[in-house]
């Protein structure tokens, strides 16, 4: 009888990660096909049966900031990241998300969005200690730098603050010549930086 009921229970196990592992197979095919809404759909199944499996997290996360839904897309790199720390592309995705809802999205207060451009500098900045050599990390941790600045140098009381407005332009300016360094000739870097030190001028 043990045996028995131990077989039975060994099939139903085995049943529950096949169908798991089709519906990750599954997403995993939309994704590539570019269908991300309906990778997300087969991608939560496949995390609900297993909510630690590290592929299958930054599928979805990477699933999700395609569909545009940022909120979502960084609460399951933040899952992805507390099980697999040193995954670069987790910070990257995660960071752009942060600096998308902070500069795009609607009903935030301003210290709302502060916090959200502040962690998505962090995130870039853990991404460049990770893959110094990844020019794209320099790129949006500059352009998530001049957000910070243009935001800080509203003049709004007590939210406005001309010293970290000015900061953050300076961390523009010296990541957006380091993306020149790396790629010299780029036009749009240097009419991005140009225009930064335009910002930067404006608030002295």
């Amino acid at each position: 009888m043990r045996s028995t009921t131990g077989l039975l229970f060994f099939i139903l196990l085995s049943s529950f990660a096949m169908a798991q592992n089709s519906y990750q197979k599954m997403g995993q095919k939309a994704l590539i096909d570019g269908d991300f809404k309906l990778a997300v759909a087969h991608l939560e199944k496949a995390i609900a049966a297993d909510s630690n499996n590290v592929n299958t997290l930054y599928m979805l996360g990477y699933s999700y900031y395609h569909s545009a839904n940022y909120k979502k897309s960084v609460s399951t790199f933040n899952r992805l990241i507390s099980l697999k720390p040193a995954e670069n592309s987790a910070y990257y995705y995660r960071g752009k998300a942060r600096n998308i809802m902070a500069t795009e999205g609607k009903n935030l207060s301003n210290v709302e969005r502060e916090k959200l451009l502040l962690a998505s500098i962090r995130d870039f900045t853990k991404a460049i200690e990770l893959n110094e050599d990844d020019v794209k990390l320099y790129q949006n941790r500059a352009i998530a730098y001049r957000d910070y600045g243009v935001l800080k140098a509203q003049k709004i009381p007590k939210f406005y603050d001309k010293t970290k407005a000015m900061t953050a332009f300076k961390s523009c300016i010296t990541d957006f010549q380091k993306v020149l360094e790396f790629s010299p000739g780029r036009k749009d870097i240097t009419a991005q930086l140009d225009d930064a030190r335009i910002y930067l001028d404006n608030i002295k």
